[in-house]
């Protein structure tokens, strides 16, 4: 008996459809996620079991790194801008609108404010070597981190306080900034950690 032949047919299938979706799901993770914040320094957290998350406002943000270099920022330009010229006003400083415009860009800063000018008329690219960042005084004859808190907390009574150092500071460097912070009676702070088992 003849074997029965099938008629072959075309197995084409319309990608227009997944094509779509699939554009629409990158675009709508582009548009909801949040990219992380440029830091003049990389610090690696300690680890902890806390679980506490972070608001993404009205933040102040201090980092420490394994030197004991302190760097100080808070969120939104118009604050740093306010920031700014609380701080120039009491230590009998100017700047430019050039250089307020491009202070009102940077997420964290780490220098004494005298240095300030001649860090920002640095090319954006070199503000990141660790020579053009020296951290913010912290010391009892010029403790300026003192001066930013308080500025900062002028400017925005809201801020939450978080504190990320670096898991190879010496404690010294952090309890010397937390003693700063008990100066002007800011008890509540968070310690920024990572989640362990990461």
């Amino acid at each position: 008996m003849p074997k029965v032949k099938i008629p072959r047919k075309s197995t084409w299938v319309d990608m227009t459809a997944m094509t779509d979706v699939a554009f629409l799901l990158l675009t709508f993770f582009m548009l909801t996620s949040n990219f992380t914040k440029k830091e003049p320094i990389l610090v690696s957290t300690p680890s902890s079991i806390s679980e506490i998350k972070i608001p993404e406002v009205n933040v102040m943000t201090m980092l420490i790194d394994p030197s004991g270099r302190v760097f100080f920022g808070i969120d939104g330009q118009e604050k740093r801008r306010e920031l700014l010229s609380k701080m120039a006003d009491l230590y009998k400083l100017s700047f430019t609108p050039d250089q307020i415009k491009k202070y009102t860009l940077l997420d964290v800063y780490g220098n004494p404010l005298e240095m300030l000018p001649a860090y920002l008329a640095l090319p954006a690219e070199t503000r990141d070597n660790p020579q053009n960042n020296l951290g913010i005084p912290t010391d009892s004859t010029n403790n300026q981190l003192l001066s930013w808190v308080k500025a900062a907390r002028e400017v925005n009574p809201d801020l939450r306080i978080a504190i990320k150092a670096d898991e190879k500071t010496p404690y010294l460097v952090v309890k010397n900034v937390m003693k700063t912070l008990q100066e002007l009676d800011e008890n509540r702070y968070n310690l920024i950690t990572r989640l362990e088992g990461e």
